[in-house]
């Protein structure tokens, strides 16, 4: 279970708290869409993440696992989210890689890598639900759906090839 939390964190770019909180009725895993509420969202707006078929697979691996629960990765002592074991689990991970490294930097290094690939910085903006500040902002209302799941495919692809070319390199 903890592998398939940190394998979406780093397929989706979401942050931790986020993913860790998720519930089953925040997926349709039909369409592979994931919303996160605006009352769990660190900026408190709702945000849609398209997940890409790596992604949904892993969630509907563990649909199996854990649907009995609302949580996606729920607690074995308590009904909760699985937090405490998750942090334990991740402090293996580091202390086993001998990496150091925090869970925040699998969001860095997503956004990294999807930029560096040619992904527009606006589109990972979006997929972060990072706020924009500015007056277009203000006029922008776009939803970016198409365009986030461009880039989430793209980067669950792994791809060497660039996001705008289809091109190896990054341009």
């Amino acid at each position: 279970m903890m592998a398939g939390l940190i394998r979406l964190r780093l397929l989706t770019a979401q942050r931790g708290g986020e993913l860790l909180g998720a519930k089953w009725e925040e997926f349709d895993l039909a369409s592979g869409w994931w919303t996160i509420p605006a009352s769990r969202s660190k900026n408190k707006l709702s945000h849609r993440v398209p997940l890409s078929p790596q992604a949904l697979g892993i969630v509907k691996d563990l649909h199996e696992i854990s649907s009995k629960s609302e949580w996606v990765f729920p607690s074995p002592v308590k009904k909760c989210p699985h937090v405490h074991h998750a942090q334990k689990a991740f402090e293996r991970l580091v202390e086993r890689s001998g990496v150091k490294f925090r869970g925040h930097d699998l969001r860095r290094t997503a956004a990294s890598l999807m930029v560096g690939g040619g992904v527009p910085r606006l589109v990972v903006s979006k997929i972060l639900n990072h706020v924009e500040t500015g007056i277009t902002a203000v006029y922008d209302r776009h939803g970016y759906d198409a365009e986030k799941r461009a880039a989430l495919d793209f980067w669950a692809i792994g791809s060497t090839r660039s996001f705008r070319t289809g091109r190896p390199g990054g341009s």
